[in-house]
């Protein structure tokens, strides 16, 4: 799926064929933000001008705007890789919450 970003926040980027017009949503967020467009330049401008429509409209309202990648994950990993995660941390003398950042750290390449 090809994405775009802007201020934090993450796009999708889709086509519809029978109405022949790209269009997306906000990724990540629990509030839906929208976009549509003829064209891919027109997409991005419409994708920035959502965002930037969306952080007025939480302003005005005195509401926080809904902000993607807080931090904190939950994940459901199933009985085996859980208790495998569980008992290596244990082994190397950390946390299981490490454990796993350090897992996606060292898959990731960081």
């Amino acid at each position: 799926m090809s994405t775009l970003e802007y201020k934090g926040y993450v796009g999708s980027v889709e086509f519809s064929k029978k109405d022949l017009c790209m269009y997306g949503k906000l990724l990540y967020i629990r509030d839906l933000v929208t976009y549509e467009a003829a064209t891919a330049k027109q997409l991005v401008i419409a994708f920035e001008s959502a965002i930037n429509d969306y952080l007025d409209t939480c302003n005005s309202l005195c509401k926080k705007p809904d902000m993607p990648f807080k931090g904190s994950l939950n994940i459901r990993l199933g009985t085996e890789l859980h208790r495998g995660a569980a008992l290596a941390a244990l082994s190397n003398g950390v946390k299981i919450n490490e454990f796993v950042k350090q897992a996606v750290s060292e898959k990731l390449g960081l």
